[in-house]
């Protein structure tokens, strides 16, 4: 189960919209940009570079997850935290596509993803996940997750905020 991350390439088009629209149904978006493949990966571009980013964001990287040639999920790793993401989104976001779960694919990326962080220089990565995700719970305490607390933020469901000290994670 070699799992790697990657970014979308120009061949992925099917691929990541039917992940897209499968992961809708969880309340989960999947594609963090509209438009056409060559706009879509062009935002992926501007926002890796942290160029021309739209109000409220922040340098981030869209990587696909992917397993034998395809892909299972995606990842956004952001490289600093405004107030949005320090409250509610963290460092990482994750979603593994529904006939993928269970397989150790979101313990994987989220490892990953926090390895890339720390090579940034990001020392405390930190975790979000619904309140009622035990799933997502497991996945982030299995990658050193340390509760912090759970906030409740007007208009999101409550929030349970974990920081992983990249450092050790990847030691």
């Amino acid at each position: 189960m070699p799992l790697h991350l990657r970014p979308p390439r120009p061949d992925d088009e099917a691929a990541l919209r039917r992940l897209h629209d499968e992961l809708a149904a969880d309340g989960f978006t999947f594609l963090l940009a509209d438009g056409t493949w060559d706009e879509v990966l062009a935002q992926v571009r501007r926002e890796s570079a942290g160029t021309d980013l739209p109000p409220g964001r922040v340098r981030a990287d869209f990587l696909v997850a992917e397993v034998d040639g395809e892909p299972v999920g995606r990842v956004s790793i952001r490289y600093a935290l405004n107030d949005y993401l320090r409250e509610v989104g963290g460092h990482v976001g994750y979603g593994v596509a529904p006939a993928h779960r269970r397989r150790g694919y979101a313990t994987e990326m989220l490892r990953q993803s926090v390895a890339l962080l720390a090579d940034a220089g990001v020392d405390r990565v930190l975790v979000t996940c619904d309140e009622d995700n035990a799933g997502s719970a497991a996945v982030i305490e299995a990658c050193g997750g340390v509760l912090e607390d759970v906030r409740a933020v007007e208009g999101e469901a409550p929030k349970r905020r974990y920081w992983i000290d990249a450092r050790a994670a990847v030691a």
